[in-house]
Order: C-alpha cells, then structure tokens, then sequence
C-alpha cells in the first residue's frame, strides 16, 4: 500500500458538485492498494497515520498525533499512487488493485483506522470521479510505502 498524507486545517470531497464529506482540522489521506498489500500492511499503516507526530505542541513543535489533537481522518482511494512512468509519456497502473481486489482492502482500512482513532473517520467513494479540495496546513505531506516501511 502506498499513501500520501496531507496535514490539512480543512479538506472535503466533492462529487457531482455535493459535498459527500468534509473535515476540519486532520489528515487526508489517499491510498493506493496493490494487489500483495495484506491485513498486516493495513495495520502498520493505521497505526502509522494515527500516532505520527506531525501536529505542533504548545511550542509549535510537530510532536503530536492526529489523535492527540482530536483531529479527524478523510481517505480516498487513488488508484494513480501505482501509477509506473519508466516507459513513454502514458503512465502505467498494472500494479494497481483491480475493484474486487481493492473494494475490501478499502473497507478493511477504513475500519482499522475507525478502531484506532476511537471514531467514525471520513471517506470518499472507491471509484468515483470525485473532486477533492483541500487546505494543506504547514504544507505537510508525507508518503508512505508500506513495503518499504518508509
């Protein structure tokens, strides 16, 4: 699984111009699903969004988690994290997850991060032409390869 993570003061999901879901102050997260990724990446990486410490303490320091400063989590599923440029100009997704592949992946993710957060977190719709928008806080983005634990 790869992820990119956006520290953000605001973000929200547009689809058929509708807000489907918004958040405040958290982190997005878009999240790329391959065909080996396992329950145990799933795991790693929960763990890893929710105790990172990329929120800033009383002395404007990032050491607190999403979960220390009682943010919220919006996921969207983005299929193009996989995408493979080596050849030509047309980037190639044969790494991503087909649906049926990547569907329970998805909702297995968005459970494990629910249970760790303690709380309902945010989501977009798995194959929707969505639109998301977004107010980067910091900037901070990060990302993670679950493979690579880095």
């Amino acid at each position: 699984m790869k992820i990119v993570i956006q520290r953000v003061s605001e973000a929200r999901v547009v689809i058929d111009g509708t807000i489907f879901s918004a958040i405040e102050k958290g982190i997005l997260i878009f999240l790329g699903i391959e065909d080996a990724d396992t329950e145990e990446d799933i795991r790693w990486l929960s763990q890893k969004i929710t105790q990172l410490r990329i929120f800033n303490d009383e002395n404007g320091v990032m050491n607190r988690s999403v979960k220390e400063v009682n943010g919220a989590l919006l996921l969207v599923s983005q299929f193009t994290l996989h995408a493979s440029t080596k050849k030509g100009n047309r980037p190639s997704y044969i790494k991503a997850s087909k649906p049926d592949v990547a569907i329970p992946l998805y909702k297995k993710m968005i459970r494990q991060l629910e249970q760790d957060m303690e709380q309902e977190i945010k989501t977009g719709v798995f194959g929707a032409d969505m639109k998301v928008q977004l107010i980067n806080d910091g900037p901070v983005t990060i990302i993670i390869d679950s493979k690579n634990k880095e």
